[in-house]
């Protein structure tokens, strides 16, 4: 009988091992490391800031999650520019190929915040002066008592 407890315990802790090595490395660490950059060297905005830029007609909160996210639920007032086409979506929001607005105020957010820090870095690359990331991770919004819209 003890033996087989402790064979039991031996597997259990072989598969929790095993299945919290495979979420460590779900993505290659040269991806992570450009994460770890952009963060670095995009501005981020607090949540304040993010819950008080929600009703400002002037700031646009974009969610750059992928659109079946965004339709499960998404920030109030926020319009969805996923990550994977943001170089390319984003200018005729902004009013290309007339008067391009590159100074457009937007606070992006995503899941867990990896995807808004590549878009804010490829944003400002760009050159849009006005581009934000907020360290928004959409379970932790829900979790506080923030809604979610569908």
């Amino acid at each position: 009988m003890k033996q087989c407890k402790f064979t039991q315990w031996l597997v259990l802790l072989v598969v929790f091992t095993l299945s919290s090595a495979s979420i460590a490395g779900m993505y290659p660490q040269v991806l992570m490391d450009q994460v770890v950059a952009a963060k670095k060297a995009t501005p981020v905005v607090s949540l304040d800031q993010f819950k008080a830029a929600i009703d400002d007609p002037a700031i646009w909160i974009v969610d750059v999650r992928e659109p079946s996210e965004y339709i499960a639920g998404h920030v109030r007032n926020a319009i969805n520019v996923p990550r994977v086409v943001i170089e390319f979506k984003i200018w005729k929001r902004v009013g290309y190929p007339g008067k391009t607005n590159m100074d457009q105020k937007m606070y992006l957010y995503c899941k867990s915040g990896g995807r808004c820090a590549l878009a804010v870095k490829a944003l400002r690359d760009l050159g849009f002066t006005e581009a934000y990331r907020t360290e928004l991770k959409v379970k932790e919004w829900v979790n506080a008592g923030n809604a979610l819209v569908k």
